[in-house]
């Protein structure tokens, strides 16, 4: 033990501080991290949409496997086959539908100069709330005459189409991603409790107890938002499509895919199933196109009640936080940040509010109560010494 100049030993000694040392460990453990995300970047969109997947269907995995024996591969198999049905084929069906028609979208587009839009017919007048702004909009397209409607629509419409044209190769990097994301699927349901395990191993590891409720917060976010958005965007576009086919309206698996993106980038499916009420009005049929807009204004309604319930379920998250993520996440990260975004902003959210609304440790407490308690006394003295000078 050293001993300083007085002849005492130092009871605390300070050890030198090696900074080069560390610096060195921190610059190579930093370039092993970045050289592994760079080797996993082909896989990483794959693992992050498995990861939530399997995150978010998990209970209904364990509901399988109780129901089978208790035997894990054939639960597994059984989610692969929901996932195929339930998620990727919707999901390649639209994308894949909107990129083979894109020509004919932009056909559309261009044909619009032409068009001219007829006056409204009275019963816009009518509708509840909306149809007097309805009737001014539609009747100023209509004096435009021919190229109204284009000088309209065209910044919005022309940008939209040129994107679904210039993204048409990303159905196979989809497929591609797919095929990568049911393979992780598969290996997470076989071996989730090691996973889980693992997560809470490491994040116990950066921040103790405090890290192993950070993860738990982060799976119900994650199962929240998932279930809310996929769940109520399929059931909305799915309903929107047996309504849409049912009328009779053209091309109504175009206007099922569309509606389907729309659903997800938390837009809705009213404007793609008002075309339709608006084709059918256009060719007579009023009975049908009456009964498709009371449908459409149903579908719409629909996310009011089903999506708030779906996430509530796992945590209390803000609407204006999902929407925000999900359209963040659609510009920074392209299709794969319709989760991704909202994902990231839901576990941030949640870990953030556990940790501003968490007691502080007892001592700390009692460290702030006896300050208040002192600086209340010194106030106190102040104003009796105040008052005898008085």
């Amino acid at each position: 033990m050293p001993i300083p100049s007085n002849g005492q030993p130092n009871p605390n000694p300070r050890q030198p501080v090696d900074i080069a040392r560390i610096l060195l460990i921190i610059t190579i453990l930093t370039a092993l991290t970045v050289g592994s995300l760079y080797i996993l970047r082909p896989f990483l969109p794959g693992l992050i949409w498995a990861t939530t997947i399997v995150v978010a269907t998990w209970p209904l995995m364990r509901g399988v496997q109780r129901r089978c024996g208790n035997r894990r591969w054939i639960a597994t198999t059984v989610m692969l086959l929901l996932l195929l049905i339930v998620i990727v084929l919707p999901l390649y069906q639209a994308i894949s539908t909107l990129a083979l028609h894109g020509g004919e979208i932009m056909a559309a587009v261009k044909s619009l100069p032409s068009y001219a839009l007829p006056p409204p017919p009275g019963w816009i007048h009518d509708i509840p709330l909306v149809g007097q702004r309805m009737s001014t909009e539609w009747q100023t397209l209509s004096d435009a005459g021919p190229g109204g409607m284009l000088a309209k629509l065209e910044p919005y419409v022309t940008i939209a189409a040129r994107w679904m044209l210039a993204h048409a190769a990303v159905v196979g990097v989809f497929v591609m991603h797919m095929v990568i994301t049911i393979i992780i699927s598969g290996i997470l349901y076989m071996n989730g409790e090691a996973a889980g395990r693992f997560v809470v191993r490491f994040a116990t590891r950066i921040a103790a107890q405090r890290g192993a409720e950070a993860v738990k917060l982060a799976g119900l976010a994650i199962r929240a938002v998932a279930l809310g958005i996929v769940v109520t965007a399929v059931t909305q576009s799915a309903l929107g499509g047996i309504g849409l086919a049912l009328a009779g309206v053209p091309a109504a698996g175009i206007i099922t895919a569309i509606m389907l993106m729309l659903c997800l980038a938390q837009i809705g499916p009213l404007l793609p199933l008002l075309g339709g009420v608006a084709w059918l009005f256009w060719h007579g049929a009023h009975i049908t196109g009456s009964l498709l807009l009371v449908w459409s204004i149903m579908i719409a309604m629909l996310d009011n009640f089903l999506r708030p319930i779906l996430i509530k379920r796992g945590v209390n998250l803000s609407m204006l936080l999902i929407l925000s993520g999900v359209l963040g996440g659609m510009f920074a990260f392209g299709i794969v940040g319709l989760f991704i975004g909202p994902v990231i902003l839901a576990v941030t959210s949640t870990i953030l509010n556990a940790w501003i609304n968490e007691q502080p440790p007892l001592p700390q407490v009692e460290a702030i109560s006896t300050d208040e308690a002192a600086k209340a006394a010194s106030t106190q003295g102040l104003a009796d010494a105040s008052r005898r000078r008085t």
